[in-house]
């Protein structure tokens, strides 16, 4: 796995950044286009759903995570 690259986001009209693995953040990418989200969209409600104690970055890791075993599962 690649050591994690910077990306920029808007979430609820403001500009943030996470870092992410080109892994996690290409099937972030793949999981936007499959539900027919933005990327901001998609990142505003997982950043909706974290607890205070998961960072953005881990949120979408664990979202990337999770979906797949859906899909894996279904």
């Amino acid at each position: 796995m690649s050591r994690p690259v910077k990306h920029s986001l808007t979430l609820h009209g403001h500009r943030t950044s996470v870092s992410l693995e080109p892994e996690f953040w290409q099937a972030f990418q793949l999981i936007a286009k499959a539900r027919g989200l933005p990327l901001n969209a998609l990142a505003a409600e997982i950043d909706n759903e974290r607890g205070v104690d998961r960072g953005l970055a881990s949120a979408i890791r664990v979202y990337v995570l999770e979906y797949t075993q859906n899909q894996i599962n279904n």
